[in-house]
């Protein structure tokens, strides 16, 4: 038989086991602490600006420095290349429009004199009619004169020659006005408005490139 201080002792672990297990079930079931830290709400800085948004601003400011600012920043924006182009990027851009232009020019004018062909055929021919038709064809030729002028113009941007650029593009705006000034020598009232409205639009797209090679070679 126990005695009663060995039953005091052994009631009294089992009443601090007790007491103690609670405290060790719930530590295990709450796991290790968080080692993560709130830093609190974070307000990101705005994004730089965007590439193609700078270089539209390089657009805008090159086409600042010609005649025909609308003229320009639509000529150039129309060329995917622009998005990536420097200046002389930009102005090779310029004069390869003003080539489309010249080229589109020569076409019209051939095309023209194909028409006085035609008509002639389908009846009786007059002079008046080879007359317009000899003046078309040296319009044909110098719309594709002009438009050589600035493809040679394309390679002296690609070689660093501004001077010679800017000679090559001037001369091509002055072709398709040897082909008005003959109509108007030998043909008053016949020059065609085709032909007209290729001629204008030839000279502002090379005021146009001239205009930024002129900025391109003043910062070189």
């Amino acid at each position: 038989m126990a005695s009663p201080m060995a039953t005091t002792t052994k009631n009294a672990l089992v009443l601090l086991l007790l007491a103690l297990l609670p405290l060790a079930t719930l530590s295990s079931r709450a796991g290790p602490p968080s080692t993560h830290k709130s830093h609190g709400p974070k307000h990101p800085s705005p994004p730089p600006p965007s590439p193609p948004a700078a270089l539209a601003a390089l657009v805008r400011t090159t086409c600042n420095s010609t005649a025909y600012y609308d003229l320009c920043v639509s000529t150039l924006s129309a060329d995917p290349s622009s998005a990536t182009a420097d200046v002389r990027g930009l102005s090779a851009i310029a004069v390869s429009a003003a080539a489309a232009n010249a080229s589109g020019g020569a076409a019209t004018a051939a095309a023209l004199a194909a028409n006085v062909v035609a008509n002639a055929t389908a009846g009786p021919s007059t002079a008046d009619d080879a007359t317009v038709q000899a003046l078309l064809r040296t319009c044909a030729a110098k719309y594709g004169q002009a438009r050589d002028a600035l493809s040679a113009a394309r390679g002296s941007i690609a070689g660093q020659d501004y001077d010679y650029a800017s000679v090559q593009v001037s001369a091509a705006a002055e072709y398709p006005q040897v082909c008005r000034v003959l109509f108007q020598r030998q043909r008053p009232g016949a020059y065609p408005a085709e032909l007209a409205a290729r001629e204008e639009a030839l000279r502002q797209l090379c005021t146009v490139a001239l205009d930024i090679i002129t900025l391109l070679s003043n910062s070189s």
